[in-house]
């Protein structure tokens, strides 16, 4: 077996290929990125549905170190960011290792070394582990009989294949990817039913080109792009107030909500459908200009009877009423709480991640589990926002763990304190009986068991100053 590596990177999204490039900035030269797809971007790879595209403005969602600033639009389309992060891995010399997809990864408590296994039965060491593998990666499917016949995919697994002119589809499901790509498909197919649970709140996106004189200002005025970048971040950190410590503050929202579907859906039927019955912000609050003005089409019908199974020929609903259908699309999102599956992780003893997080995903910080040393997780447990961008959350993390990479060159290994964690996520859990969160929904924010796992409950910024630097006085060293 070869020389260990400093690091090996699980995962060739934001999250790995912004890692790689911190580490390279601070001199660790040693680091792998392995990704089991054929191609890098993670998200922006993979869901290539029409219509997809952040809802962040363009000026946020890139790195600090590296600025977009050549975006053709307000809020950046999904082809425009996967271009931007394979050119900072261009430019920055990350190449990763495609088609390296991670079976098991497991701890040489005596060497302080990571011993990782591919698929494939390729095998490396390392002295550190980051798991880049997203909270947004494997899709999540309804758990009912079906035996559908005609043609299905998920949002996240497009077949550009299919045509859908003419045809009847059905749309399972309304969330975040649902209400892009829904418009595109009622342009297109003859009838789109048009499957809802819950309705969401969809506000408006306020979505547009930029004209070219503002390409060619933004482009050569690097101090504009920051004044951008800084304005953008202020007012969407400012909306953090009613996600994490004032939530009656939603109530102004969700009035101003409430008078825009009125505009949009005139017909009260379909309005009263529309119109969520929990508090603005439990679950994700969607951006959209066109979706309502698609569920208004006459080839559109908004079903909220419970599905009950898909037969051979369509989908039927708890009424007893079938729809037949020639395609059915998933816009059901995705598991989103296993983290680093469905990769293997043992730490101290064999112990798995899975085992450890039995009762719900937790971490110090998001980042470092205890009992699995010279591990640390980029967007883990309880680093999801609602309000802000996640890269700036990610560049934190970044910070963090090249300190620990740092440490490591004096020790063996380092092990957050099982008693530092579990003081933390006490506090932790805490603070979401004041967040919006907690205000009665049910969201993929948390267990089945009501532990909210995914997401930050606090201000950005708290969570840079608490990530600035590791602190040994946090970790068992072994030397």
């Amino acid at each position: 077996m070869s020389e260990p590596l400093s690091v090996v990177i699980v995962g060739a999204g934001f999250g790995g290929i912004g890692m790689a490039i911190r580490l390279s900035r601070a001199g660790v030269r040693d680091v792998t990125v392995l990704e089991k797809a054929d191609d890098l971007g993670g998200t922006w790879r993979d869901n290539v549905y029409p219509g997809a595209s952040c809802d962040i403005p363009s000026h946020l969602y890139s790195f600090s170190f590296e600025r977009g600033r050549d975006w053709s639009r307000r809020f950046p389309p999904q082809e425009e960011i996967l271009d931007y992060l394979r050119a900072c891995a261009a430019k920055y010399g990350i190449e990763p290792r495609f088609g390296a997809e991670v079976e098991e990864a497991a701890f040489d408590e005596e060497h302080g070394l990571w011993r990782i296994r591919t698929t494939a039965g390729e095998e490396l060491t390392a002295r550190a582990l980051v798991a880049a593998c997203g909270q947004l990666n494997r899709p999540a499917y309804p758990d009912q009989p079906n035996a559908f016949a005609g043609t299905a995919f998920h949002s996240s697994r497009w077949n550009h294949d299919y045509d859908l002119t003419g045809k009847r589809v059905a749309v399972i499901g309304t969330g975040a990817s649902a209400i892009q790509f829904v418009p595109h498909v009622a342009e297109q197919a003859a009838q789109v039913h048009v499957f809802q649970r819950t309705p969401p709140y969809v506000i408006e996106k306020a979505d547009r080109p930029y004209a070219t004189w503002e390409r060619r200002l933004l482009r050569w005025a690097p101090m504009l792009r920051t004044l951008s970048r800084a304005n953008l971040y202020t007012r969407l950190e400012a909306r953090g107030l009613a996600f994490v410590t004032t939530p009656r503050l939603m109530r102004l929202v969700e009035r101003a909500f409430l008078r825009r579907l009125a505009e949009q859906v005139p017909e009260p039927g379909l309005r009263a459908a529309l119109t969520p019955a929990y508090v603005m912000g439990c679950k994700r609050i969607l951006l959209s200009d066109d979706y309502y003005a698609a569920l208004n089409r006459p080839n559109v019908d908004l079903v909220t009877a419970p599905i009950e199974r898909l037969s051979e020929h369509g989908v039927v609903t708890a009424d007893g009423r079938e729809r037949r259908v020639d395609a059915v699309i998933y816009g059901t999102g995705f598991r989103t709480q296993g983290f680093v599956a469905p990769m293997t992780v043992r730490g101290l003893g064999g112990r798995t991640l899975e085992e450890a997080w039995r009762g719900g995903a937790e971490a110090y910080l998001g980042i470092t589990v205890s009992g699995f040393p010279n591990l640390f997780l980029l967007y883990g447990p309880n680093t999801n926002l609602g309000h802000n961008s996640i890269i700036y959350m990610l560049e934190s993390q970044f910070n963090y763990i090249v300190g620990c990479v740092r440490a490591l060159t004096r020790a063996t290994y380092i092990d957050v304190r099982a008693d530092v964690q579990n003081a933390f996520n006490r506090a932790l859990q805490r603070r979401f009986r004041r967040t919006v969160w907690t205000s009665g929904c049910r969201s993929w924010y948390m267990t089945a068991e009501g532990k909210m796992v995914n997401n930050w409950p606090g201000h950005t910024f708290a969570y840079r100053r608490a990530t600035r630097r590791p602190d040994p006085r946090d970790f068992r060293v072994k030397a």
